[in-house]
């Protein structure tokens, strides 16, 4: 039988723990963007970034946020068109319009609009 060794603190190597990102945002939340004119309704919250390297390296530079931050999958628009966002917590501010966002996906995700957020329907609850 093997035998297990209770570890010895004084020998053992320390190990530091990532900082814990706070999301500012949550599920339901209407926001816009702060560099660019859209807006969306958020429906998924990464604590840190989870994208590709390829999206990531994708974005300028001189405007690339951090990925130690929380990311979120927004259901946008513009004045143009709809889609899926997906945006960092440093690029996004509450949205004060006050409303409804017109993307054909919040009718399966979300139901009725109300002071600036969607309800999220419950069959999507954990």
């Amino acid at each position: 039988m093997p035998r297990h060794d209770p570890v010895d603190p004084a020998t053992s190597a320390s190990v530091i723990a990532p900082p814990i990102a706070h999301a500012r945002f949550s599920i339901g939340e209407v926001v816009r963007h702060r560099l660019f004119d859209f807006r969306g309704v958020i429906f998924d919250v990464d604590p840190v970034f989870a994208n590709t390297d390829e999206w990531y390296d994708a974005i300028p530079e001189a405007i690339r946020p951090g990925k130690d931050q929380p990311f979120y999958h927004l259901l946008a628009e513009n004045m143009e068109s709809t889609y899926v966002a997906y945006v960092s917590q440093q690029n996004l501010m509450a949205d004060d319009s006050d409303e409804p966002v017109d993307h054909p996906a919040i009718a399966g995700l979300f139901t009725g609009f109300a002071d600036g957020r969607y309800r999220l329907r419950n069959q999507h609850r954990h």
